[in-house]
């Protein structure tokens, strides 16, 4: 994966996101304090905003180019996206919402890697928190994605199903091969799992590197009072 960020700017409430960066590890963490601009960044990425200035591509495919008009919508990025909430339908079972706009050729396989075939049947509101957590990826995974957006995939799970739900992302990541932009604000996550980190400090990337000496940054600034106030 090569996801080059080039001056991307999207106004916040109290400051801008504006984001030059060159991304290119099989899992890159995005690390920073609550509110520095992490979920923003990934909405842009996806294409749910619009940046107001830069631009955005992925594997030299261009989404965004602010200067040439260029706007890419996000259902056709094909990008794999799991918010914090899941964003599952109610109404419809875990089959259903996995093969909602789905390639039908991966459905078994995401289904057996994520130990969900016994589940299948059920409505989705009658699910534990890590249950709908790994309908949501897979959800994510059947439309084959190029990349795949994970925003603080962990929040609010147990220590215990923390540790489970952490599994299946490094399996994801070992069996699908497949490149994630990794949000969250835990440092243990991201050693678990990502090769190369990127700090955020009020909407700019401040570092970029190996996973270890990023957050050593990373927790040096807050330390210092740095942070954010957006999402």
């Amino acid at each position: 994966m090569k996801l080059v960020l080039d001056g991307v700017r999207l106004p916040l409430a109290h400051f801008d996101l504006d984001v030059t960066a060159e991304l290119s590890s099989r899992v890159t963490g995005i690390f920073g304090a609550s509110g520095a601009g992490k979920t923003s960044l990934l909405d842009a990425v996806a294409g749910l905003r619009t940046p107001r200035a830069g631009r955005i591509a992925l594997d030299g495919e261009v989404f965004d180019d602010v200067s040439a008009n260029v706007h890419v919508p996000a259902r056709h990025r094909r990008i794999g996206y799991v918010p914090q909430e899941n964003a599952l339908f109610p109404h419809m079972s875990v089959e259903e919402n996995i093969r909602y706009g789905a390639d039908e050729t991966d459905i078994a396989r995401v289904v057996d890697v994520l130990e969900l075939g016994h589940l299948l049947a059920r409505g989705v509101t009658a699910l534990s928190g890590g249950e709908q957590k790994r309908v949501a990826l897979a959800r994510a995974l059947v439309i084959k994605p190029r990349l795949l957006l994970l925003d603080e995939p962990l929040a609010g799970l147990d220590r215990p199903l923390h540790g489970r739900i952490l599994a299946f992302l490094q399996r994801i990541r070992d069996d699908f091969h497949l490149p994630m932009l990794y949000v969250t604000h835990d440092p243990q996550e991201l050693a678990a799992i990502a090769e190369e980190t990127a700090v955020i400090e009020r909407g700019r990337v401040v570092a970029v590197g190996r996973t270890a000496d990023a957050i050593g940054y990373a927790v040096t600034s807050q330390d210092n009072g740095l942070g954010g106030s957006e999402t």
